[in-house]
């Protein structure tokens, strides 16, 4: 921060900058945001994807790496998501301090290099040690995308575009798919080489979406916030000139204004107490849905192919083609159902998403144990359960991204994140790989039982706890720790800017 903008914190203004991003028609500017911020969770699904994939190729002699299918779903895998989790905690705080823009960029550089540098691994110790960091990269990205988007992208669409964005990492995972069954084809590439480029190819990826990235701006929240409200005045100025120009006709004028008191920074003491003190149930409600998700997206995408080659004798190879039709699924179901976040509402549409998914599974668990599944039919249930689960995990992102204050909103995702998804995306792994490892039915009925009763667990209390944000202002959802007076107070126009209270 400059000298000048230290000098402006401390000061109390009264702005009408969030009632202007809000009232904004859907652009050509919005779509720069979301290819911009969003298609990094397609390289998430890249990542996962491949991993899965290629674990049967890396344990094989001649692969390159002295290492085995169960340490490439299991170990790997739960590294994977350690780093993940401990770096949405330290760059999270960082996005909250420092802003979304510096750290959007910063991670997705960390992600880069350490894809790169995993696509040369020498070593199993190499191998696990950019994996770790890969992942890293990702779970700082998790806390300054969802930060960002959501503060600017009007409240009318918000929901939507959070569960589009979100559910893109399926995308991904069609990408790593299809890209596994080439690289692991050894008549296309040698054995030592295919697994190599599929991660070669996700650092290619990460630079093209880096150099797009540098286009997208500051949050105005965030500025505001910090005291810089003339950068945040000019940022929002050229949306809005860009949006009318491209309309052809005067945008509406903003309803509502707010004053905030200026400061530089949160402690980190106060965030926890206004995330588990100030707001306990929607607490409550953030790590439930968390680890719902995480603990069934992680334990079995990432032993999705272990249980076809395994139980089904689906050679090594064309497990590609099946995930790739059950990712298909996945991103069907928030591209699908994404709207009616924003109509029927969050409470609605997150508790139903859980629990379906959730039934849904503990039906395909049952006809798995009566031996009633071909690789086939196995793979058309998990389209089925996962174009719900899809949807529902999607909104867990959406959900404590929102439903916090403005200041802790960054730390918050990176909290729940890491905290939910550390009791099911760590444990799942490991615990998925042991019992899909034993070759027993009745050992991997287990898993998806499990899998299906936390869904449902954390779709009961979605019920009763889920918050009625949809097509309202973030600083109604959540009153900002800066705020003098809540949204609403008061009607300026788009010349009214900003002024000193």
């Amino acid at each position: 921060m400059s000298t000048t903008d230290q000098a402006a914190t401390g000061r109390t203004v009264t702005t009408n900058i969030p009632a202007r991003l809000d009232r904004l028609p859907w652009s050509r500017w919005h779509w720069t945001i979301v290819i911009g911020l969003g298609t990094v969770w397609i390289l998430d699904g890249l990542e996962v994807t491949v991993v899965g994939n290629i674990a049967g190729r890396l344990s094989e002699p001649g692969s390159g790496l002295p290492i085995t299918s169960g340490q490439v779903t299991g170990l790997a895998a739960a590294l994977y998501v350690a780093g993940a989790c401990s770096g949405a905690l330290f760059w999270g705080r960082l996005t909250d301090k420092w802003g979304r823009k510096k750290l959007f960029m910063i991670t997705l550089a960390v992600y880069l290099a350490a894809t790169a540098l995993t696509a040369v691994s020498f070593s199993t110790w190499w191998f696990f040690l950019f994996r770790f960091l890969t992942g890293f990269g990702i779970g700082g990205e998790y806390a300054a995308i969802n930060s960002a988007i959501d503060e600017l992208i009007p409240a009318q669409y918000r929901g939507r575009v959070d569960l589009m964005i979100n559910g893109s990492f399926w995308l991904g995972a069609v990408g790593g798919s299809l890209l596994s069954i080439v690289a692991l084809d050894t008549s296309v590439v040698p054995k030592d080489v295919g697994w190599r480029l599929t991660f070669a190819l996700g650092a290619v990826l990460a630079l093209v979406i880096l150099l797009v990235r540098r286009h997208v701006p500051e949050s105005p929240r965030w500025l505001l916030i910090h005291g810089r409200d003339e950068e945040a005045e000019r940022i929002v100025t050229s949306i809005e000139e860009r949006v009318a120009a491209e309309k052809g006709e005067r945008l509406a004028e903003p309803e509502g204004e707010i004053t905030i008191h200026q400061r530089r920074s949160v402690s980190f003491m106060e965030i926890a107490r206004t995330v588990f003190s100030d707001y306990r149930r929607r607490a409550v409600l953030g790590f439930s849905l968390f680890i719902g998700q995480a603990f069934l997206y992680n334990a079995i995408t990432f032993g999705f192919g272990a249980i076809l080659t395994k139980f089904y004798d689906v050679p090594t190879g064309s497990t590609g083609y099946y995930f790739a039709v059950i990712a298909i699924g996945n991103f069907m179901g928030p591209l699908l159902l994404g709207k009616l976040f924003d109509t029927v509402g969050r409470r609605v549409m997150i508790s139903s998403t859980y629990l379906l998914s959730g039934l849904l599974l503990f039906g395909t668990a049952w006809l798995f144990e009566q031996g009633s599944l071909s690789a086939g039919t196995l793979t058309a249930c998990w389209c089925a359960v996962l174009f719900f689960a899809s949807a529902g995990a999607s909104s867990a992102y959406l959900t404590v991204s929102e439903i916090f204050p403005m200041e802790t909103r960054a730390m918050s995702i990176a909290f729940f994140y890491a905290l939910g998804t550390a009791a099911g995306g760590i444990s799942g792994p490991m615990l998925f790989a042991d019992l899909t490892g034993t070759g027993k039915v009745a050992d991997t009925v287990l898993a998806f039982q499990i899998g299906a009763t936390l869904m449902c667990l954390a779709g009961l209390v979605a019920a009763v706890l889920a918050v009625r944000a949809e097509r309202r202002s973030l600083e109604d959802v959540a009153r900002p720790l800066t705020a003098a007076v809540g949204p609403g107070s008061g009607t300026s126009s788009q010349a009214a800017g900003i002024r000193a209270a």
